[in-house]
């Protein structure tokens, strides 16, 4: 039986060579856990790290009854971590959260109480505490992500988000992926809320992107949504006689 399962919400949390973060993330998604205003576990993917990660993890979900893990062969990146923790999940609700810990758990409490009337909730960061450089690539980048897509999102890049896991199993994968999400949910006519959080720095272990990664990969990326938008299938079922109900 999938663990998920007993519970409302998991929060995806994928690591690559995170091995100094371990702990804190630990430390505060006990915490969080503890003060969550729904049941929720903490679901680790393990981005085929190179470090101790894997053998942090293991002690960690030994240690904590709502802790899981699965983890990769080899490392796929970002959006495959995502993707494995949605289609692993089978709790109602998924949240995604970095763990970098450059936003906090807490501030789930923000976004969950609009989970009911929203497929997608997500945060918007405030007071970043990036490099000017990292800032001013995330502003060009989003921008053109925003005008590419039409998504009227602020901040796709903020990993704090609450989606539907009806919603989320069904959004189209590609690697790059993750920049998407409201663009590619609401390709199911799904609605999406944007709610203020908070942003911090980076305390240990080191940023995984680049210049490739932060602007140049999305700017391709766009031109794959837009390619792969105009052949999304979509559809809605007007009668079955497969139902229990129908017989």
């Amino acid at each position: 039986m999938n663990r998920t399962k007993d519970y409302e919400f998991t929060i995806i949390v994928p690591i690559y060579n995170e091995e100094d973060n371990i702990g804190r993330l630990e430390k505060e998604l006990s915490v969080y856990l503890k003060n969550s205003s729904v049941k929720s576990c903490i679901l680790f993917v393990n981005d085929g790290s190179k470090d101790n990660s894997q053998t942090l993890i293991e002690t960690t979900c030994r240690q904590n009854s709502s802790f899981f893990y699965i983890s990769f062969d080899q490392n796929r990146g970002l959006s495959a971590a995502i993707k494995a923790g949605i289609d692993t999940a089978e709790s109602q609700f998924v949240g995604y959260i970095d763990a970098d810990l450059q936003t906090t758990p807490e501030d789930f409490e923000l976004l969950l109480p609009y989970r009911n009337q929203f497929e997608l909730v997500m945060g918007i960061r405030t007071g970043r505490k990036d490099s000017l450089g990292k800032k001013l690539s995330s502003k060009i980048a989003n921008g053109f992500r925003r005008w590419m897509t039409n998504d009227g999102v602020a901040d796709t890049g903020c990993p704090l988000k609450v989606i539907r896991t009806d919603y989320a199993k069904r959004i189209p994968f590609f690697t790059g992926m993750h920049r998407f999400l409201p663009a590619l949910i609401q390709l199911q006519d799904a609605n999406v809320k944007q709610v203020p959080v908070r942003h911090f720095e980076r305390l240990a272990g080191t940023s995984k992107f680049n210049l490739w990664n932060r602007l140049i990969g999305p700017f391709m990326d766009c031109f794959a949504y837009r390619w792969m938008k105009k052949r999304y299938i979509k559809y809605n079922i007007a009668s079955d006689n497969i139902s229990t109900h129908n017989i």
